[in-house]
């Protein structure tokens, strides 16, 4: 189906909507096709298991992905969260081919990259410096290695369901099941993958999180070198921290000497410019980002204070990186910044974030769906099965996950695709309409399951 006609009304777009059930056939086959090659016909295990099959796409623009089987869908992946600015914004889209004829890589340094830089220390709270890195796991392997230089103590706190990463040292009790998980307030350490060296993350301790006494109890021992956690859950699910939890746990840290480290590669530079520290007031020691960093470039980034940023070249710590700042990379991150830097564009998706969160929770309601719908406006959770929000990831335990993959599958047959793990982004180009439709989808949805 063609995307919005220049000089039509929203009627005349609505009117064109194709109302006829979406098919996902020619998508099948060249996933089954590709699946010669590659392993399921994917590049990351994060896109198997996808109803009716992972999709293949030809294009994408704004709040529209367009598929091999020509089907135009409404998109609350956006790339597993980066497309804040929607998809192929004009002001990315330029900055890059400004900078493809310049060159792809120079084996150096850019403007472009310090001017990014600057910018980013401008919004970050916490940022005095950074380095550039590739994905949001390097980042994160980064900060975990200043923590450590800078502290002299080998062991990690984590949480439970908190996702750092596919790397060894950190996938560590991030999809426990209730069979497995232990108690919980002591945690059972859980690998995350067949494969994975115990060594790498034998000295990760894993803790239920919104529990302060748990945290200061821990770091008292005066060996934890960080901790690490997503400041607002919104992973395996959007839970708010505790009216006065970052704040403890900022304190504990600070008592202790250990390094406090926020994952803000969903959150930063959506939820505000400065991500969850600067909406939350809290600051970290270190941070690291990514996703919407760059709006659907391969950038994320590790920041925080100097004195701990300086080891890298100071202290002996190495962090290093072919692709980290690459040129046409740094361009749509400066490009992507300026987007964002005066808060505009993220406070101008929240009322709409903030009705379709409301309509969603509604509309289940009627249904007489148990769920609830949490989180922010720019990127909210929904839970079948829960009649409360949760508080943990004990509680996330409790969704009822195959009555919400049917719902994500009717949505999709509807022109509607939305992540089967319950997370739901919002781009700035989801206007009324958009949220129109999708909550008309969405009363269909809830009526088949």
């Amino acid at each position: 189906m063609a995307g919005r006609v220049p000089g039509e009304s929203v009627v005349e777009r609505a009117n064109r909507r194709d109302e006829s059930p979406a098919t996902f056939e020619e998508s099948r086959r060249l996933i089954a096709a590709a699946s010669r090659f590659m392993p399921g016909g994917v590049s990351s295990n994060f896109r198997l298991g996808m109803v009716p099959t992972p999709l293949v796409f030809e294009r994408a623009e704004g709040p529209y992905l367009y598929d091999a089987d020509g089907n135009r869908l409404i998109d609350y992946y956006l790339g597993m969260g980066p497309m804040i600015l929607g998809h192929n914004p004009e002001a990315v889209r330029r900055a890059v081919a400004e900078q493809l004829e310049r060159g792809l890589l120079y084996g150096g340094q850019s403007r472009l990259e310090a001017e990014a830089a600057e910018l980013f220390c401008a919004m970050v709270p916490c940022a005095e410096k950074l380095r550039f890195a590739s994905s949001g796991s390097e980042a994160v392997q980064a900060a975990l290695r200043l923590a450590r230089a800078a502290t002299g103590r080998k062991t990690i706190v984590k949480f439970e369901g908190h996702y750092h990463g596919w790397f060894d040292s950190v996938l560590v009790s991030v999809a426990a099941t209730p069979d497995k998980a232990g108690d919980r307030a002591h945690p059972n350490r859980l690998p995350g993958s067949a494969g994975q060296d115990e060594t790498a993350w034998g000295n990760v301790d894993v803790l239920s999180w919104n529990d302060l006494p748990a945290v200061e109890a821990r770091l008292a021992a005066g060996d934890v070198a960080a901790v690490i956690m997503e400041p607002a859950m919104c992973n395996a699910g959007a839970i708010i921290p505790d009216a006065g939890y970052l704040q403890g746990v900022r304190d504990a840290c600070t008592r202790t000497g250990t390094v406090l480290i926020f994952d803000e590669v969903i959150t930063g530079f959506r939820v505000a410019p400065g991500g969850v520290q600067q909406l939350l007031g809290v600051t970290p020691d270190l941070a690291t980002f990514g996703k919407c960093l760059a709006n659907g470039f391969p950038v994320a980034a590790v920041a925080g204070r100097a004195a701990l940023m300086d080891l890298f070249v100071t202290g002996g710590a190495v962090h290093g990186g072919t692709y980290n700042s690459q040129p046409v990379a740094m361009a749509a991150t400066l490009a992507t910044l300026r987007a964002l830097a005066d808060g505009r564009v993220i406070k101008a998706i929240e009322p709409r974030g903030r009705r379709l969160m409301d309509g969603i929770a509604a509309t289940l309601a009627a249904a007489r769906i148990p769920a609830v719908v949490t989180g922010f406006p720019q990127i909210f959770h929904v839970a079948f099965g829960l009649t409360a929000p949760a508080r943990d990831y004990r509680d996330l335990m409790r969704i009822d996950r195959p009555r919400y993959v049917k719902f994500c599958g009717e949505l999709l047959k509807r022109r509607v695709r939305v992540l089967e793990r319950g997370a739901w982004f919002l781009s700035a180009t989801h206007d009324d309409l958009i949220i129109d439709e999708t909550l008309a989808a969405v009363a269909q949805a809830a009526a088949e399951v």
